[in-house]
């Protein structure tokens, strides 16, 4: 099931802008793999959960860490509706990520095993990614 938060303090949210690069979740920080965001993008919750259950059935002996969370609401207005009827219901919750975000974070496997199931992640995910490795020490 798609999530989504519990409760907000308001339901329709304004659309925003995605400007620079991500200043924090963008270290590895949980595993020893992860798979980094290149693009600024809303990422749907539907789509958080397709990669979900594509990286647990590629890596079932690995620990998977989700870094993202949908937050944000978006609104859309029913298909042949006249202007002027107001701003549309919530449609989806989708998190925002701008480049340089850890979206997906792999512990307990091979780098062979984890650029697979990356790589199987990648291609249900919007933006481009790189696997990225832990680094320790710094």
């Amino acid at each position: 099931m798609a999530t989504m938060p519990k409760r907000v303090k308001f339901r329709k949210s304004q659309r925003g802008k995605i400007k620079g690069v991500a200043q924090r979740g963008n270290v590895v920080s949980f595993g020893e793999w992860g798979l980094q965001s290149l693009m600024p993008a809303w990422i749907p919750a539907n789509t958080i959960e397709a990669c979900r259950v594509a990286a647990v059935r590629g890596a079932p002996d690995g620990r998977l860490f989700i870094r993202i969370f949908p937050h944000k609401s978006v609104t859309s207005t029913p298909e042949e509706t006249r202007m002027g009827t107001g701003k549309g219901e919530p449609d989806y919750w989708c998190a925002v990520v701008k480049p340089g975000t850890v979206l997906f974070e792999l512990g307990g496997v091979t780098e062979e095993v984890a650029r697979k199931t990356f790589n199987k992640v990648s291609h249900k995910l919007p933006v481009r990614t790189r696997m990225v490795r832990r680094r320790h020490g710094a």
